[in-house]
Order: structure tokens, then C-alpha cells, then sequence
């Protein structure tokens, strides 16, 4: 088995970082103020549930209009499988989101 050497420039990289972290270390700690959370960022559980609940009922409403007609024959299981694997990566990935930056949009805009 070879070993190899590391090399100078990642040494020399390596020392900088360690005397940098023994400095920070070193020196005294200032407390830091707490930033006021900004409405915008956490919205409440409710308008998280409302939020939710609009987001599900509308890609459920238009998942059955556009693919309930295909699916119509199917067994229970294999239909809420098919309509649940559409309605969901849909809600989390694109629905939610965008109506969480519609509301930092208009409490933005009101501020």
C-alpha cells in the first residue's frame, strides 16, 4: 500500500484555518441579539392548515375532473394510489410554496 504525502499548499491552507479557529476561539464572545422573526417567514398552524387544506381540496378536485375518467374502473386501492401519487408531489412541491410566496408577497407589500 502507498501512502501519500499531502501536499505544501494544503498544509500551509490548514495551518491558516487552525491559528483563524484558535483566534475566534480565543477571544471574548459578544452576545447576539435575537432577529425579530418577520410575519412573513413562520406563518401560524392555521395558515398553515388553511393553506393546506386549499392546496389538497384544489389538486384533488382537478386530479378527478382530469384523470378520474381513466382511473374510473379501477379497484379502490389502485385509484387512490394513482390520484394520491399525482395530488401530492404536486401540493408539496409547487401548490404550498407558491401560495407561501403570494402571502410574504401581499405582507410585504402591506408593510
Amino acid at each position: 500500500m502507498t501512502t501519500v504525502a499531502p501536499r505544501p499548499a494544503t498544509i500551509a491552507k490548514t495551518a491558516a484555518a487552525e491559528t483563524v479557529t484558535a483566534a475566534t476561539a480565543a477571544a471574548p464572545r459578544t452576545p447576539v441579539r435575537a432577529r425579530a422573526v418577520s410575519p412573513a417567514a413562520l406563518p401560524s398552524i392555521h395558515t398553515r392548515f388553511l393553506f393546506t387544506w386549499l392546496s389538497v381540496f384544489a389538486a384533488l378536485t382537478l386530479a378527478q375532473l382530469l384523470i378520474g375518467p381513466y382511473v374510473m374502473g379501477f379497484p379502490v386501492l389502485l385509484r387512490n394510489l394513482i390520484v394520491t401519487g399525482v395530488v401530492v408531489p404536486a401540493v408539496v412541491y409547487a401548490l404550498l410554496p407558491t401560495l407561501l410566496k403570494v402571502r410574504a408577497a401581499v405582507l410585504r407589500h402591506r408593510a
